[in-house]
């Protein structure tokens, strides 16, 4: 039994998934998960590896991926049983018992390609979105010695839970039948260091998808050096509606010590040259920063939050996990107490700087706390409700002058396999 202090009080949403984060599940044997539930899909950096739930609440539905199988889950107070045909989260320490929805693994899962390949391994759901890993393995696995990010389990996954090179015409396959059967918005595209070639590997799927299915997408890949920053426009002309940037530490020395690959090729000062050159050239909330918590001293994810926000960009911070493979699988998990407040000001920085998190139509992330989650984290006052409003009026605006457009396929300006020569070259 966990020796965990037991909650002085029943949690709401966002606390709830805050805690289970930081703790995990054991499974009750009265679970049916097999016929239930997602597969646990053990691809890319490997945090998708749990159990996708979705916790109900009054403001909006947020979408999980619980810990299930790695060492720290052991010591977890929390239990998932069925009863009555409905799945309950039980916290053992207080017997409170949170009502908790499955999401049902898709039909199109086990349907094959027009290649004769699972669907599932070109892309799988995360969340309520499509989340797609390009080309081969992170090339930093290759090198010896090895400079993969120590949590990182990518050179283990991709190619055997999925599939090491994506036929386009396969993903449109895959992506039109998520869209047509699981009412997908959102196809996002991530891969890791190419040689410096990731953004050129990007743009014929960004293309595809926004020309051939009508989706809006994502990009997440090592980013370009100064010289090669136009690429970031051309990306745009191909179709790209967001791009993230998974720099991982505020602190230089953290990023150095975690990720000894992105250190050595680029530095982390590259992750901030692109990332601000995104921002000049996109609207507030097409940007994000990707950052972990709960490695770094917590003053260090504070700085790193107020740097993603003073651009317009919104973070997205990851609960530490220590993924079963990666090399920091025997590292302890994050504590509550100390994420709950880092997820609160996330929002309020969001919130200070009118970044229009959760505008966007039917996009749940489910393997980070996202920023909008962190409206049941404050009060219900005048300035949360002034910034409701705002969100509404972008999410009004936004359907009528961008979403409804980006939802059907259409031409782009950009041309996928001939990149414009850059100015003075």
């Amino acid at each position: 039994m966990s020796d965990l202090k037991p909650h002085d009080h029943k949690l709401n949403p966002a606390e709830l998934e805050i805690d289970l984060f930081c703790n995990g599940i054991k499974i009750d044997a009265t679970c049916t998960l097999e016929s239930d539930a997602r597969i646990f899909s053990r691809t890319r950096a490997g945090l998708g590896s749990g159990l996708e739930i979705i916790i109900p609440g009054d403001l909006k539905e947020i979408w999980m991926n619980i810990p299930v199988e790695e060492d720290f889950v052991q010591a977890t107070p929390y239990f998932l049983k069925k009863r009555d045909g409905k799945y309950i989260a039980v916290d053992i320490r207080s017997n409170y018992e949170y009502e908790v929805k499955i999401p049902p693994e898709p039909s199109w899962y086990t349907k094959k390609t027009s290649k004769g390949n699972p669907m599932s391994m070109i892309g799988v759901l995360q969340g309520t979105y499509l989340g797609v890993y390009i080309s081969g393995s992170c090339m930093y696995w290759y090198e010896r010695p090895k400079r993969n990010c120590a949590f990182c389990t990518t050179g283990f996954n991709v190619g055997i839970n999925e599939i090491h090179d994506k036929n386009i015409d396969e993903l449109v396959e895959v992506a039109t039948a998520a869209k047509e059967e699981s009412g997908i918005t959102f196809c996002h595209f991530n891969t890791g260091w190419q040689q410096g070639k990731g953004l050129d590997l990007m743009a014929p799927y960004v293309h595809a998808i926004k020309t051939r299915v009508g989706l809006m997408t994502g990009v997440q890949c090592i980013p370009a050096t100064k010289e090669n920053l136009w690429k970031y426009d051309w990306l745009i002309d191909c179709g790209a509606d967001h791009f993230s940037f998974c720099y991982e530490f505020h602190s230089h020395e953290w990023f150095a010590k975690i990720c000894p690959g992105k250190e050595a090729t680029l530095g982390q000062q590259t992750f901030f040259d692109a990332m601000e050159y995104c921002c000049s050239k996109l609207q507030k909330g097409q940007v994000s920063g990707e950052i972990i918590a709960g490695l770094e001293p917590v003053e260090w994810t504070y700085k790193g939050i107020d740097y993603i926000t003073s651009l317009g960009a919104f973070p997205t911070v990851c609960i530490f996990r220590p993924v079963i493979g990666s090399d920091l699988e025997h590292e302890p998990s994050p504590k509550f107490e100390d994420m709950l407040p880092i997820m609160k000001y996330m929002y309020l920085k969001c919130r200070e700087h009118k970044i229009p998190i959760g505008a966007a139509p039917n996009i749940e992330v489910s393997l980070v706390v996202q920023p909008d989650d962190g409206k049941y984290l404050v009060p219900r006052d005048w300035e949360f409700k002034k910034f409701q409003m705002l969100i509404k009026a972008a999410k009004t605006f936004g359907g009528f002058m961008k979403f409804n457009k980006e939802l059907k396929p259409h031409p782009v300006p950009g041309d996928p396999y001939k990149p414009p020569v850059p100015v003075g070259k």
